[in-house]
């Protein structure tokens, strides 16, 4: 068993260096890393505005990120696993603050997508490389609750750094947000570069330079069924996602000025569950809490965008809506942390990565071709988009359940060999 070795002391301890402070750190450098990629939908309204864009070509500006990091996160799992993790994190962080900056100076939509571009090559081996360190440092049976911590990060940029921007926007400009995430990018940089250890916990031992065949490696069973439910999760949250600024603002008439306070909201709900889902993950398991995290998310999605019913408040369907994907992606996350070994970690994290990204470019890309901008500016289509992401939705608890099967009956295998 990869991950439940008996120790006398905890990795982090073995490092001279505190659990909570290490899940401070990966917190803080997801925080800047998912509020980098999140800002610019709500934002899309703004730039395209002001750019000229087309709001049905939103999508292609969020869609351009996460297929950079698709293609980043593939290159990268062949060597990330090389490396120290504090400096490739320093390198990729830097990669990112430098690309949020130029698209504070975008022109218009070539540069702006380049920036975006840019944004994701290093943005997807950020988070590849920050959940290995979670991965390396914390030990499987206590996993699902810090997980649940660092993607608490994402609440946090909700509720914090979305309405911060949007704020920020108001006053200023749409630009002032990409300089001001820039500059808090590189204070977190720094602050994690100089505050963690040396991380080389996966370098230890013979089999840390004896990758399996990449063919073979992707051929496992366990890690065929994690990656297929990060694609499922992604496809069905980002066929929707990019849409929701507009679709909440035109279709269901939600004012511009109380954007920052409906993400505030969401966000904050949204931060309580995804902290207390990880401690239920850890004893319930991820197969029965993504089932839960997935008959809100298709409540949501069958009430507010296949039968369009807007009797409800706007901020009830959002809240709903941003912890039913925090259960979901806490409950995935936690699984596939148990599937590689360590010294595969940022190889594996970095192809889920790449997968990651892919699906949600997909699911991107298709919307901003089904969905079509009525006169009022509102979407027509939204019904069509959302039935397919509650098809896909439905998946992911029997993915996690096969999942879940493979690896305890790869652990049990090893545990067997060892006693022999």
């Amino acid at each position: 068993m990869h991950d439940l070795k008996p120790q006398s002391a905890s990795p982090a301890e073995t490092l001279g260096v505190s659990e909570a402070r290490l899940l401070f750190l990966v917190s803080a450098v997801q925080f800047v890393n998912i509020l980098d990629f999140m800002m610019v939908m709500p934002l899309g309204p703004d730039f395209a505005k002001d750019l000229g864009i087309p709001v049905t070509a939103l999508g292609v500006i969020g869609g351009s990120y996460t297929a950079a990091a698709a293609v980043s996160g593939i290159v990268a799992s062949r060597f990330l696993d090389r490396f120290d993790r504090r400096p490739a994190l320093a390198v990729t962080m830097l990669g990112l603050v430098i690309a949020t900056a130029l698209g504070g100076f975008s022109q218009g939509m070539p540069s702006l997508v380049a920036a975006r571009v840019l944004a994701g090559i290093f943005g997807g081996p950020a988070t590849s490389l920050s959940l290995s360190i979670i991965a390396d440092v914390i030990p499987a049976q206590r996993r699902g609750r810090a997980l649940g911590t660092v993607m608490g990060a994402f609440s946090a940029a909700t509720v914090v750094g979305v309405p911060a921007g949007l704020e920020l926007a108001r006053q200023g400009s749409w630009r002032t947000p990409f300089l001001a995430v820039a500059a808090l990018g590189l204070l977190v940089a720094a602050a994690a570069v100089f505050m963690m250890p040396k991380l080389r916990l996966h370098l230890d031992g013979v089999q840390s330079h004896s990758h399996r065949p990449i063919g073979v490696f992707l051929r496992e069973p366990g890690v065929l069924a994690a990656l297929f439910a990060t694609a499922t999760v992604m496809v069905a949250a980002f066929s929707v996602i990019p849409n929701i600024s507009t679709y909440i603002q035109h279709n269901m008439h939600y004012p511009r000025d109380a954007l920052s306070v409906l993400y505030l909201a969401g966000g904050g709900v949204s931060f309580i569950t995804t902290r207390l889902v990880g401690r239920y993950v850890d004893s319930l398991g991820a197969p029965r809490m993504s089932a839960i995290g997935t008959l809100f998310f298709v409540a949501i999605l069958l009430v507010a965008f296949v039968f369009e019913w807007h009797s409800l408040p706007v901020v009830v369907l959002f809240v709903v809506f941003m912890s039913a994907m925090g259960i979901r992606n806490v409950s995935m996350s936690t699984l596939s942390t148990r599937v590689p070994a360590p010294f595969e970690r940022a190889r594996f994290m970095s192809i889920q990565s790449a997968v990651q990204h892919l699906s949600s470019a997909f699911g991107a890309f298709v919307s901003s071709l089904v969905l079509i901008e009525r006169p009022d500016h509102g979407l027509s289509g939204m019904p069509k988009i959302a039935s397919v992401s509650v098809l896909l939705a439905l998946l992911l608890p029997v993915l996690l359940l096969q999942c879940e099967r493979r690896v305890k009956a790869r652990d049990a295998t090893a545990a067997a060999a060892i006693s022999a």
